[in-house]
């Protein structure tokens, strides 16, 4: 019996070797020879393992070596695909397709997530864990077999299978529009300086734009056209915002100083006491007291019996009137235009 569980136990790590070598072999399409470099590609800092002399073992070196060769064999293909290309073009289709968030969905499409080995639960939603790999990966195909099959690669096992490169070349990534959307949202003011304009050999003219935001200089963009420029610069722009909080952390500042002084008042409080009320009704004026009031025809003095009724009428009708109470003695003026009312008072 126990001669059974030594021969499983010596069985298990040759069936999990033989398992990662058919799992390689299905992303990679062709079997490794060293398969330690394809192991610690696989390795995620979180497991925290060391080698015999105690250093870390894990794939940042490699995902540091597999960064430059990714750039390198991508930037050859998109090179020899698309001839006569200017150089800005070149460099925003390679840019597109080495983005972190390209790479993580290559490495979950590919099935290069399930295979990294960390102290997480899963990998397989976090694009900088599978896109580290799978730049790792790269690192491991260029030692083990060098910068052809890492070309092979990527034309034979990525292009056409997993993305296509007339689509993602040819679609417009709007980073000046995505700049001015951020800066919308978050209230800040931002502009586009020109820095310079010349001519390169040929004569075609060159424009350079730095981007500023809050009066704090962000990152510059040359191109052929003022929005090439200006597209470089806003994409430059947002990569600091995303990765140095720092510059984020000046952008709000002014942005604080600013409106504390745009909330200073710029002119002085209007005195209370001279505004007009709005919730004031106006009243009609009194005559003058210069103004002798027309004495009423005869006819027109209504008798007792008239003023009496007009008298309960208005009783009835100002129950809740309370403008006659007056601490005050009622003037000359007052008296007269009460007169009148009454001696005008209709039946």
């Amino acid at each position: 019996m126990w001669i059974n569980n030594i021969i499983d136990h010596i069985r298990l790590p040759f069936r999990k070797e033989k398992e990662l070598f058919s799992s390689l072999y299905e992303i990679l399409g062709f079997y490794p020879h060293d398969i330690s470099y394809y192991r610690q590609a696989l390795m995620h800092k979180s497991i925290g393992k060391r080698n015999a002399k105690g250093k870390p073992l894990n794939n940042e070196r490699l995902e540091f070596l597999g960064d430059a060769i990714l750039d390198a064999v991508v930037g050859h293909v998109v090179y020899a695909h698309y001839e006569g290309q200017r150089e800005g073009f070149l460099t925003n289709t390679r840019s597109k397709l080495v983005s972190r968030e390209t790479l993580g969905k290559l490495a979950n499409e590919m099935g290069l997530s399930q295979l990294i080995l960390s102290a997480g639960r899963s990998n397989s939603h976090n694009s900088y864990v599978g896109g580290n790999a799978f730049e790792a990966l790269v690192g491991a195909i260029y030692l083990d077999r060098g910068y052809d099959a890492c070309r092979w690669f990527w034309e034979n096992r990525v292009l056409g299978k997993y993305i296509n490169l007339d689509k993602v070349a040819y679609k417009e990534v709007n980073f000046k529009s995505k700049l001015l959307e951020w800066s919308q949202k978050n209230k800040v003011r931002m502009e586009y300086r020109m820095l310079k304009q010349k001519l390169d050999d040929n004569g075609n003219p060159i424009f350079s734009f730095q981007v500023v935001i809050e009066g704090i200089e962000g990152e510059c963009g040359s191109g052929y056209s003022k929005k090439e420029a200006q597209q470089l610069a806003s994409k430059e722009t947002l990569q600091k915002l995303k990765r140095k909080p720092q510059f984020v952390d000046a952008i709000f500042k002014a942005k604080s100083n600013r409106t504390k002084m745009e909330e200073e008042p710029t002119m002085l409080v209007p005195d209370p006491e001279k505004e007009e009320q709005s919730f004031i009704i106006k009243q009609p004026a009194a005559p003058a007291p210069s103004e002798k009031p027309e004495k009423p025809e005869p006819s027109e003095i209504p008798d007792s019996s008239v003023k009496s009724k007009n008298a309960e009428k208005k009783d009835a009708a100002d129950d809740f009137d309370l403008s006659d109470i007056s601490h005050k003695e009622k003037s000359r003026e007052d008296i007269i235009a009460e007169a009148e009312a009454a001696a005008f008072a209709e039946d």
